[in-house]
Order: structure tokens, then C-alpha cells, then sequence
């Protein structure tokens, strides 16, 4: 998979916003955008997705006319969207953004994405079907947990970064080893990547864990009120397969659990909160881990003006 053509990263300043899930940074995002002359980029792999507005809390229609807004609605729930298109199409929107005389602000909560912006992007090793083939049969017949444990043993770095239950990361990490007899940890230590942002301001939102699992129970609670159930129905309406990727993510699987009569309404409900709080879990156990990373608590408004003029002058 060809990369894009990132050979002068992007000197300008550029500014990131991150934090996970229900934490506060659509409203953040918003005040800097109008206070620095900035343009939203989006860092987030499910906000891609047309017709998937409510599970994904994009930015309302109304708040985008506020701020330009980027890297939404870019595909359709059944087309795929590598790492490798993200980092082209962000590369290409910041530029755009820079020449308009603007700042880039990017804002989300995808980890990998980021990473591959600042590190640069792996480029992942040609994998025959025949591999995935077998791969997917043992999925199917002995189980994620025996896959997992086999990952554990030939790429235990690989296996430290994968979530058990993500099944996507773990079938590419084994169809690496078993394609190339490498681990995919290996790959990434040889692979001299080109980051595409040189000049960077990384700000993270994080409170009381308390707190933030407040915020996504509402959360939660906003997404069933604004329709949740009915656009899941429509985009199975559409034809849109319950085992896509897209569908398999956070509330919109819960959703399809309920309308199958597998789960009842108030499980549901619970499950979807449940899952939300152990997703904004993981993504502050991945963010934790950067050391340039500069924490605010949601109300620390003027701090964080302060750090970005410090930054931009």
C-alpha cells in the first residue's frame, strides 16, 4: 500500500485536540477555532462514515456552520478507510487549510490516526488471501480468545497494544506474521516512516473518572433521545450489513442487538454505557502513554488559550 507523498512535513503550527469519549472537546474545539482563526480536521475513524451522525456525535449541522469542518461523511458504513487514506486526506485538508491563511485544529479521539500523523505511517506488507481466508475460518471455528493467544505468542508486543475484542487489529497482526514470518512489531522497528506534522501542539482533556463516566451515561442517554434506534433502522433499511465494520462499533452493534430481540431495551442501554465507559478507558491507557501530551480539565478555558498564543507566537 502506497503511503502519501509526505517527503516535507508540514512546518506550520498545528494544533490537536484529544481526550476520550464525552469528555468536552466539540464545545473546546469550537472556542478555539473562532478565537485562533482555525479550521476542524477531524481525528476520529467513525465520524468518516456518512448517514452515521447520531452514534458517532459529529458536530451538529449548526456547529459546523460556525467552524469549516473536515474529514466527515468522506465514505459510505460499507467502503473501507485505511490509516494510509486518513493521513493523505488529513495531510491534504491541512494544507489546504495553511494556504487559506487558517490554522489547523484537529480534534478527535483516534489514537492510531494521530500516531501516524506525528510518527509516520506504516506501510503494511502485502498479505495473499489465501492467509485471510484461513484466518477467518479459525475465527469462526475455534474463537477470538485462540487467535489472541496465539498472537500473545508470536508478537507479544503486538498483542500488549491490541484489545482482546478487537478483532480487525488482531486478524491483521497474525495475517502479517503468518505472510511475511515477521512480527508486526518488527515491521514497524525497520520501517524508517516520515511524520507528516513537524511543528505540533498536542492539548488532551481529561477530568475525574467519575465525572467523565457521568458525561458519557449522558451522553448515552442524548444519543437514544436524538433517534439512535432509528438510524441504525435506516441504515439497515439501506442494506447496510449488520457484520460491516462500521456497524460493529459502539452503539450502532448495540442497537442491532436489540432490534434481533437478543437484548431487551433497559440491557441494551446498560451495555451501550458500559461499552462507552471501557472505550474512553482505553483511549486515555493509549494517550496516557505520550509523554507530549499537555492535560487540561474541560473548564481550564483560559489556560489553554494561554498555551496555544504561547505556542503560536
Amino acid at each position: 500500500m502506497a503511503g502519501p507523498d509526505i517527503e516535507t512535513p508540514l512546518s506550520a503550527p498545528v494544533l490537536v485536540l484529544i481526550g476520550p469519549t464525552a469528555v468536552g472537546k466539540t464545545a473546546l474545539s469550537l472556542a478555539l477555532a473562532e478565537r485562533f482563526s482555525c479550521e476542524i480536521v477531524g481525528l476520529d475513524s467513525m465520524q468518516i462514515y456518512r448517514h452515521m451522525d447520531i452514534g458517532t456525535a459529529k458536530a451538529s449541522l449548526e456547529e459546523r456552520a460556525r467552524v469549516p469542518h473536515h474529514l466527515l461523511d468522506v465514505v459510505n458504513p460499507d467502503e473501507e478507510y485505511h490509516v494510509a487514506r486518513y493521513v493523505a486526506d488529513a495531510t491534504e485538508a491541512c494544507r489546504q487549510i495553511i494556504a487559506r491563511g487558517n490554522r489547523p485544529l484537529l480534534v478527535g479521539g483516534t489514537g492510531l490516526y494521530l500516531k501516524s500523523l506525528l510518527e509516520g505511517l506504516f506501510e503494511i506488507p502485502p498479505v495473499p488471501e489465501s492467509v485471510r481466508v484461513v484466518l477467518r475460518r479459525r475465527l469462526a471455528e475455534e474463537g477470538r480468545a485462540v487467535l489472541f493467544a496465539e498472537l500473545s505468542r508470536c508478537d507479544p508486543e503486538s498483542a500488549a497494544r491490541i484489545h482482546p475484542n478487537d478483532t480487525h487489529r488482531l486478524l491483521r497482526a497474525l495475517e502479517i506474521f503468518l505472510a511475511t514470518g515477521k512480527p508486526w512489531s518488527e515491521h514497524l522497528r525497520e520501517q524508517k516512516a516520515q511524520p507528516t506534522l513537524s511543528n505540533v501542539l498536542q492539548l488532551g482533556l481529561d477530568c475525574e473518572r467519575e465525572m467523565l463516566y457521568e458525561r458519557i451515561n449522558l451522553r448515552v442517554e442524548q444519543m437514544v433521545e436524538e433517534g439512535l434506534l432509528g438510524e441504525v433502522e435506516k441504515l439497515l433499511a439501506m442494506g447496510y450489513d449488520p457484520s460491516l465494520k462500521s456497524m460493529q462499533s459502539i452503539g450502532y452493534r448495540h442497537m442491532v442487538q436489540f432490534l434481533k430481540g437478543e437484548w431487551d431495551w433497559d440491557q441494551t442501554l446498560f451495555l451501550l454505557a458500559r461499552d462507552t465507559r471501557r472505550y474512553a478507558k482505553r483511549q486515555m491507557t493509549w494517550f496516557g502513554n505520550d509523554p507530549l501530551i499537555r492535560w487540561f480539565a474541560p473548564i481550564d478555558t483560559a489556560l489553554i488559550f494561554e498555551c496555544v498564543e504561547e505556542f503560536i507566537a
